[in-house]
């Protein structure tokens, strides 16, 4: 797990490679699905939730970007304090869980259609001709 450590002046900084970093690599960790945790420098406290709502909440201001709407934070925020508080984050999260996973199933299809399309087959076999046809004379004595 990648630890990252917020100091007092907002910076943060990668314990794994020694290194600061930005919003930005928290999201290429998410984006790869590596895990992460961001704890405060002096107290050891998790600070994972507070920053990913900040990359939220950045992301959101772009109206082109936004995947809140108005109407959805509206009811989000009647969850909270209810009695369904905790169904409603289950669900979300087991919602999303599910969409990420028919998300890769359904690129894996598409890649595996693609390849083995006409068009993928006939693709390869370019890319086979013109990696022998690239190849150093020297090379091709060896063979």
């Amino acid at each position: 797990m990648v630890v990252i450590k917020k100091y007092p002046n907002r910076r943060l900084y990668d314990t794994t490679q020694s290194k600061y970093v930005n919003l930005d690599f928290i999201k290429v960790l998410i984006n790869d699905r590596i895990e992460f945790r961001i704890v405060d420098s002096k107290t050891d406290a998790d600070l994972t939730k507070s920053v990913l709502l900040q990359i939220i909440s950045e992301s959101e201001t772009n109206e082109q970007q936004s995947l809140l709407t108005d109407v959805l934070l509206k009811q989000l925020i009647r969850f909270y304090d209810s009695d369904m508080e905790v169904f409603v984050r289950q669900y979300l999260e087991q919602s999303i869980v599910q969409f990420i996973e028919q998300q890769d199933k359904v690129q894996g299809l598409m890649k595996n259609m693609v390849e083995n399309s006409p068009i993928g087959m006939f693709s390869k076999i370019m890319e086979q001709n013109m990696s022998a046809w690239n190849m150093n004379p020297k090379d091709k004595k060896n063979n």
